[in-house]
């Protein structure tokens, strides 16, 4: 079975993991200092804080932007859970913004509209966070300006995105958003095998984001409440978590940034080839703005059964029987047991509902060779010719 996406492991990357088992520290310790510096200077961040997940670093993001019982977040219903629930573990609560049809990330059409009807009730989100789903981006321009209009912080997803681009600023720059996350796991671009991070360029907020990273501790004295009997001295001074990134992690991420370029020129080369191979078909395939440019996390079609003669499950079903791990990205948040419970239904945003009808995720990472690629093209042709 020929998976949807996979990490790239090279010798290099083993050699930095072993440096660090054989070095003073597993955890703690200068790889994950390094590693912050060396993503933070490749988008043009001016800080960036490493934790053990991209939902940490979310969680770390609402709250150190002070979201808590009573305040709203807004988020896009076609993502991970883990951009609707960091809110809920502030105690917060959620609502969504429907897709635009052709880039499937937030619509700034329909942002604007519910922003005003949220001003008119007195009930704006005090946080929006846009994704950039499969690493194309979300079109941050005019997401940030209505937020600023609003006075509401933006905490840009771009858990798919390092390496892309809006408007020609590397994504995670800060320029649009208060926060930006990325994500490490193994199926990303880059991967520390679990992580993410926090980037921004507010010192206050990576400040925060720390601290609450670990426990809520502080240890410099120049921070404390109290004058330090002595240097073993540490404050709590929030209620934090143990969110912190290993150095292990932390030294595979630096590794594997080193091979950034080459896993995005491969990314794009494969979803080019994608592009030529399914041209013709009656599917849905992924539409970037022309003035960005996707990581190419994952490589996305629509299978319209009034146009292909078969559905998307049937195209998942002909597709696996093929050997290729076809997946799905994703369900809609708002339709899951737990979202619906709290009132959402069928119906609330139905661009969304569309989409993850016919949403199907093809294969597409750096090990992908270009057979593999071809003959999933062709089953895929095969499935909606019949």
């Amino acid at each position: 079975m020929i998976p949807y996406g996979r990490q790239s492991i090279a010798d290099d990357d083993v050699e930095a993991v072993v440096a660090v088992l054989r070095s003073d520290f597993l955890t703690q310790g200068p790889a994950v200092p390094a590693f912050e510096r060396a993503v933070a200077e490749r988008v043009g961040a001016a800080h960036a804080v490493a934790c053990s997940s991209a939902t940490a670093a979310l969680h770390l993001a609402c709250a150190a932007l002070g979201l808590g019982p009573g305040d709203l977040l807004w988020t896009s219903p076609i993502t991970f859970v883990a951009s609707a629930n960091c809110a809920r573990y502030c105690g917060a609560d959620v609502d969504f913004v429907d897709i635009d049809p052709r880039t499937w990330t937030m619509c700034p059409e329909a942002l604007e509209r519910k922003l005003d009807e949220a001003a008119a009730r007195g009930r704006l989100p005090k946080v929006i966070v846009p994704v950039h789903l499969c690493g194309q981006p979300a079109d941050m321009t005019a997401i940030a300006a209505l937020a600023r209009r609003h006075g509401v912080r933006v905490i840009e997803d771009a858990s798919h995105a390092i390496g892309a681009s809006h408007r020609g600023v590397p994504v995670g720059a800060g320029l649009h958003a208060d926060v930006v996350v990325f994500s490490f796991h193994p199926v990303k671009i880059v991967t520390t095998g679990e992580g993410g991070m926090a980037l921004t360029d507010d010192p206050e907020l990576a400040k925060t984001m720390a601290m609450l990273r670990s426990h809520g501790l502080v240890r410099d004295p120049a921070d404390m409440v109290e004058p330090p009997e002595g240097p073993w001295v540490y404050e709590q001074q929030a209620l934090g978590w143990n969110y912190r990134l290993t150095d292990l992690q932390a030294a595979l991420g630096s590794s594997q940034l080193g091979r950034l370029d080459a896993f995005l020129a491969r990314r794009r080369a494969l979803a080019a080839r994608y592009d030529e191979r399914l041209a013709g078909l009656p599917i849905e395939r992924p539409w970037l703005r022309p003035q960005d440019t996707s990581s190419w996390h994952l490589y996305v079609v629509g299978i319209d059964a009034a146009r292909c003669g078969i559905d998307r499950r049937g195209a998942y079903d002909a597709m696996r029987a093929a050997g290729f791990g076809v997946q799905v990205h994703y369900a809609p948040v708002h339709l899951q047991p737990y979202y619906r419970a709290l009132g959402f239904a069928p119906g609330d945003f139905p661009q969304a509902e569309r989409y993850a009808s016919r949403a199907l995720t093809l294969p597409l990472h750096p090990s992908l060779t270009d057979a593999q690629l071809d003959a999933a093209a062709d089953a895929l042709r095969d499935a909606v010719s019949r």
